[in-house]
């Protein structure tokens, strides 16, 4: 199992902090703990290496959606 993708998280005083490398197995689980959410920038394999939204990734999306059902109104 690879371990390419990272996460932006907000740090002291909003300053943005880069977190990873972690495996599917690791982003998944904190897409369940709410720590990753829709409007994070994600960056990995499926992404071609840049930054984009978790919400643009699709089965990183559809796992937000199984984990946090009654945010799918709000992140729509």
């Amino acid at each position: 199992m690879s371990a390419d993708w990272f996460y932006m998280s907000s740090g002291w005083f909003h300053k943005a902090k880069r977190v990873g490398p972690l495996t599917d197995h690791d982003l998944l689980l904190r897409i369940d703990q709410g720590k990753i959410r829709p409007e994070t920038l994600v960056q990995g394999h499926k992404t071609r290496g840049r930054w984009v939204p978790m919400s643009s990734v699709g089965p990183a999306m559809a796992r937000w959606r199984q984990a946090h059902p009654d945010h799918e109104e709000r992140a729509s």
